[in-house]
């Protein structure tokens, strides 16, 4: 008897400001990758490489045009990612499925987009969440700064969900920051009981930072959209900057504006195709 045939899989290799995605089209209802093909998927020597796999899709709900679902380079789900939403958003653009605003169901819950151009989108996230227990962060209190004793020294930091959890320290230059060390040890440190993606932001001007951030599941990855959208909501709260923000990532630049306290943050960039192919797992 014959083996059966190897998996094969169409796929879109896509980017947002550098953080880099493979969009699989599972709307007929193929399953998803099981953990260990995605991080076969996701190893950059030998299979597509990227730092998340994307999901399209039917929609469980008929205001939006599909869902969406996010699995980190190891397999693991991830609970958001706004660059990601961002290239789902100019996929379907692509397919034919919408033009100009629509709604896109998320793990997070629902993203309205609206399309500014052929690469350019402006999503509407989530509202920041700064409750402990639903970041998740093993404190009672709630605080615009945290303290703990790492390896490294006394670390201090704001936590929030973005629908995923995210602590953001501020740091007097980004691109000396040990982001691996305190990233890692971080997320290790049993603070953050679903894990945490961790940024590490610069104020130059209440209306411009500068952001690295190593993400759960993945490490340091080129540009993080949530966490852009943490960073300012965070750096809002400790009176750091204003309610408009240019957020400059190794990958390129996002802009965030967070109206106010009730609103949504929202977030405009970029979304780019890469190439299309053909994955054969076997």
């Amino acid at each position: 008897m014959r083996p059966p045939a190897p998996a094969r899989r169409r796929f879109s290799k896509m980017h947002g400001a550098g953080n880099d995605f493979v969009v699989l089209d599972l709307r007929d209802g193929q399953p998803v990758p099981a953990p260990d093909e995605v991080a076969r998927m996701a190893d950059r020597h030998r299979g597509i490489g990227f730092d998340q796999l994307l999901t399209v899709e039917r929609p469980s709900s008929p205001v939006d045009v599909a869902d969406y679902r996010i699995w980190n380079a190891d397999g693991s789900p991830a609970g958001q990612c706004g660059n990601g939403a961002r290239c789902v958003a100019a996929w379907l653009r692509r397919d034919g499925v919408t033009v100009g605003r629509f709604a896109m169901g998320s793990p997070a819950g629902r993203i309205e987009v609206e399309m500014l151009g052929d690469h350019e989108v402006r999503l509407a996230m989530s509202v920041p969440v700064f409750e402990p227990s639903r970041v998740p962060l093993a404190l009672t209190v709630e605080a615009t700064h945290y303290g703990v004793e790492g390896p490294q020294g006394r670390l201090a930091f704001g936590a929030v969900s973005m629908g995923n959890p995210h602590a953001v320290l501020e740091v007097p230059d980004a691109d000396a920051a040990d982001v691996p060390g305190v990233g890692g040890w971080l997320q290790a440190s049993g603070l953050f009981p679903e894990g945490v993606n961790v940024g590490f932001a610069s104020v130059l001007a209440a209306d411009h930072i500068v952001l690295r951030v190593f993400e759960r599941g993945v490490g340091e990855t080129l540009a993080c959209g949530s966490g852009a959208c943490a960073a300012v909501a965070v750096l809002v709260r400790q009176g750091r900057v204003g309610r408009t923000v240019r957020v400059d990532l190794p990958g390129g630049t996002l802009h965030i504006a967070w109206p106010d306290d009730a609103a949504p943050v929202s977030m405009r960039g970029p979304a780019a195709f890469v190439f299309e192919g053909e994955w054969i797992d076997g």
